[in-house]
């Protein structure tokens, strides 16, 4: 017998409905032996995606999160269904940032409130 020419082994993955959302989502095996729900047909380039958040596809169907140094400019990675679900909060990515929008928010109120009265130096008497 002589060796079988096949290509390598895949892992099936599958695709279901988000249940808040009801638009479909990727499920794909991580280097882990868990699952993870990615966004379908969707793949930005990794350096505009959050560290944390970049699953990088791997020869055998995997995927991996790759948040080690920049990446290459042209890689292209995988984003969680979560981010991308019209029915979910977006998580706080960047903490810094979201410390600064509650900032520029309460700013804006400041700016839109009337503008306090101002008192005479000196009050009349009361006589």
């Amino acid at each position: 017998m002589g060796p079988k020419e096949e290509e390598p082994r895949r892992l099936h993955s599958g695709r279901s409905r988000c249940p808040r959302c009801g638009l479909p989502q990727d499920r794909v095996a991580t280097l882990e032996q868990d699952w993870v729900l990615l966004e379908p047909d969707m793949s930005p380039l990794a350096h505009t995606v959050p560290a944390e958040h970049r699953w990088i596809e791997l020869s055998d169907g995997r995927v991996a999160v790759y948040g080690v140094g920049p990446p290459d400019p042209y890689q292209r990675c995988r984003i969680e269904h979560r981010l991308a679900c019209s029915a979910q909060p977006l998580p706080d990515l960047w903490p810094w940032l979201t410390a600064l929008r509650g900032e520029n928010a309460r700013r804006v109120e400041r700016q839109d409130a009337p503008e306090p009265l101002e008192l005479p130096e000196q009050w009349p008497d009361a006589g």
